[in-house]
């Protein structure tokens, strides 16, 4: 058993020392070893093995905070992101092999090949962070907050560089509105950060206060020609003079002449139509949607109508035959209503006709028999 105590102990200090991992400067890793310990080994583990395991892994553990370089351009520091992933591995290795039940030989081999894993990742972790994360201010000064493996404290970490970050050439119309942008993208992650301040810079020597405060832009509405020129931004710090310095050359171009669409004559809409930008023209997906939806109202329109109309026909049967008797009613009656009025009309169409006809004098003998003559 002496040889295989003895591999665990290598494995031990040397996965864990030459790897920096850093991430016993974390609680919840020492948490995770005594409950290795006062939980799971003694399960685990012969009774006689257990104590000695344990001093060696305490003593290991106890040489986390002295830390050498990872790499040559390791600088033993880590910023809190790194850390945080570097411990949530750790932990949910040691959570696995806990989980396995490994014990004994088993236990020796997988904790060493977990270490061996955590190793490698540790050292992924730590040359992204060197890479991209580092000091990421392209210019300024930055302050950043760092961990110190060595003593497991968090210590701001001065990233100095040339302070002046250019010149923004910013072009305006007349009576349109001016913004100057300070901030850039490590500003958020800076620490010790106080105001940003706004200049007008009228020559060499000379420059006027114009804004100052937490925001870092500045906005000039309606600007006038007058108002062309030379502005300066100013990011400060508590302690460590500005961290960014940016120039901004500002020119005033005439007022936007806004063409008014004239009224459509025949035959230019068809040019107007032409004329229009790509992002102008109507989008083929929503011409089709809306066309789709229309084509659906009109259909429940239409299928409500048929509704409407076929529960009418079907009780019209009564209707109808009410309709076709009283129509044959009234037929019937007609002449008998219309018997005296029309004898009437008769007569005097005839009395019409004989006063329109010159007829000779005759006795009063003749006259009453001419209508029996007739």
């Amino acid at each position: 058993m002496g040889p295989q105590v003895a591999l665990l102990v290598v494995a031990l200090a040397g996965c864990l020392l030459l790897a920096r991992s850093c991430v016993t400067c974390d609680r919840r890793v020492v948490a995770a070893l005594d409950a290795l310990e006062k939980e799971y080994l003694p399960t685990h583990l012969a009774p006689e093995r257990h104590r000695e395991v344990m001093e060696k892994i305490r003593q290991t553990v106890r040489n986390f905070r002295d830390l050498p370089d990872l790499e040559d351009t390791f600088l033993g520091v880590i910023d809190e992101a790194t850390m945080e992933t570097s411990v949530l591995s750790f932990l949910r290795s040691v959570r696995l092999i806990r989980n396995s039940g490994a014990a004994d030989d088993t236990f020796v081999k997988e904790f060493s090949w977990m270490l061996t894993l955590e190793k490698a990742a540790f050292r992924g972790y730590v040359t992204r962070f060197q890479r991209e994360d580092f000091c990421p201010n392209k210019c300024g000064t930055m302050l950043q907050l760092l961990i110190w493996c060595s003593n497991c404290k968090k210590q701001l970490h001065v990233c100095r560089k040339y302070r002046d970050c250019g010149v923004r050439q910013i072009n305006v119309h007349e009576t349109e509105d001016l913004i100057l942008d300070c901030e850039l993208d490590w500003h958020k992650l800076s620490q010790g950060l106080t105001y940003y301040s706004f200049y007008r810079v009228w020559g060499s020597n000379s420059e006027t206060l114009v804004s100052e405060g937490k925001r870092p832009t500045l906005i000039k509405r309606l600007v006038r020609p007058e108002d062309a020129g030379n502005y300066r931004c100013e990011l400060g710090t508590e302690r460590s003079g500005p961290a960014t310095v940016i120039h901004f050359e500002v020119t005033v171009l005439p007022k936007r002449v806004i063409e008014e669409i004239p009224k459509s004559k025949p035959g230019t809409q068809y040019q107007r139509f032409r004329s229009l930008k790509p992002s102008e023209c109507p989008n083929p997906k929503d011409a089709l949607r809306g066309f789709l939806f229309e084509m659906l109202i009109w259909g429940f329109v239409f299928l409500i109508l048929g509704f409407a109309t076929s529960v009418l026909c079907f009780r019209s049967g009564t209707l109808i035959d009410s309709v076709k008797s009283w129509v044959r009613t009234d037929k019937a009656a007609a002449p008998e209503d219309q018997g005296p009025q029309s004898r009437l009309s008769q007569t005097q169409l005839s009395q019409t006709q004989v006063s329109q006809t010159q007829l000779p004098k005759v006795p009063n003998e003749e006259k009453a028999t001419a209508p029996r003559l007739k």
